[in-house]
């Protein structure tokens, strides 16, 4: 990368980053509720993109780890603890599951392997929808405080959605030391070939108990801020159609980019909203345009543009050869 691109990265994203603090100010209390769900889903689909995306452990479990520390968020926060606390419960909770959740990775993969994780969505399903003693059943968890940050109340829709924002700010932090460490690479190589990678001298069991481990926490993570997010939950938001729409999120995105989840999540959230004009239509205009652009391109938004950059320095390389290569001819 030459020292023009570095510099022209760091002013996109930091012009980003701006647009992103100082643009909702004007918004209404609905766009700013639409922002903090963009906010959200991205940290959810981080955490898939991680099992599936650089693991390549496929899962249509993440939606319910999201209802998972929703429920957690609402039924602890209700009774007065704050929601740090229930943060805590979340990760370690959905840690635990995610890793034993892990275990048929080590024996199945591919479609058996999402069949498994479907089973397991659809079990947290019934059990939020079912056990009314904890999650209140279908009549749902109202209520939930919105929590004080440092002594900042986080009540009105603009404070909160910079809390959301905060929070993706540090899981993106946390998310890229991840992958470019040794941990991120080992990841990769479980992704690319297993077999090689143990060869190599990998653990892939850790490796591949590990990715659904971390994947499944940024999902409680997610739900913990979604359960203050609405105030409200109950069962429904965390039926299969969740899983699938995070899945969604981190296909069209780009799969194993790591901005590939802020894309995938800013189309699933903020392009049917964009699109309401259309009245009826909008859900199918949407529907059509997520259809060609996996037609186009299977790699998602993302993988357009890394295609295109590789296509740049291989003509930029081919071209250097070239050059090279007269010089040579020339030559006494």
């Amino acid at each position: 990368m030459t020292a023009t691109g570095k510099y022209l990265r760091i002013a996109l994203g930091v012009a980003v980053i701006a647009a992103l603090i100082i643009v909702p100010m004007n918004f209404n209390r609905y766009g700013l509720y639409i922002l903090s769900q963009w906010a959200v889903m991205t940290i959810a689909a981080m955490g898939l993109n991680l099992t599936l995306g650089y693991a390549g452990q496929v899962s249509l479990a993440q939606g319910a780890f999201v209802g998972i520390g929703a429920y957690a968020a609402a039924i602890m926060t209700t009774q007065g603890m704050p929601l740090i606390a229930a943060l805590g419960v979340a990760i370690v909770l959905c840690f635990a599951i995610g890793w034993i959740l892990g275990y048929p990775a080590l024996r199945v993969q591919h479609h058996y392997l999402a069949f498994v994780t479907l089973a397991f969505s659809t079990l947290a399903f019934l059990v939020f929808r079912n056990e009314d003693w904890l999650t209140k059943g279908i009549y749902g968890i109202s209520n939930i405080p919105r929590p004080n940050v440092m002594g900042f109340a986080t009540n009105r829709p603009l404070p909160f959605y910079y809390f959301c924002l905060g929070s993706l700010a540090l899981v993106s932090l946390a998310m890229w030391w991840l992958i470019r460490s040794p941990w991120g690479r080992a990841f990769v190589a479980l992704r690319e070939n297993p077999v090689r990678a143990l060869s190599l001298g990998i653990d892939t069991r850790r490796y591949t108990l590990m990715a659904f481990a971390i994947g499944s926490a940024l999902g409680g993570v997610a739900g913990t801020l979604y359960a203050p997010l609405t105030q409200y939950i109950d069962p429904v938001p965390f039926n299969l159609s969740l899983s699938l729409d995070l899945l969604m999120m981190v296909i069209v995105g780009g799969s194993g980019f790591f901005f590939g989840p802020f894309l995938g999540a800013m189309i699933a959230v903020l392009l049917p909203e964009w699109l309401r004009f259309t009245q009826g239509y909008y859900l199918m205009l949407y529907a059509v345009a997520v259809m060609l652009l996996l037609i186009y391109s299977p790699t998602g938004i993302l993988g357009i543009l890394d295609r295109y950059l590789v296509e740049r320095r291989t003509k930029a390389a081919s071209a250097l050869r070239a050059v090279a290569k007269s010089r040579l001819e020339t030559a006494p």
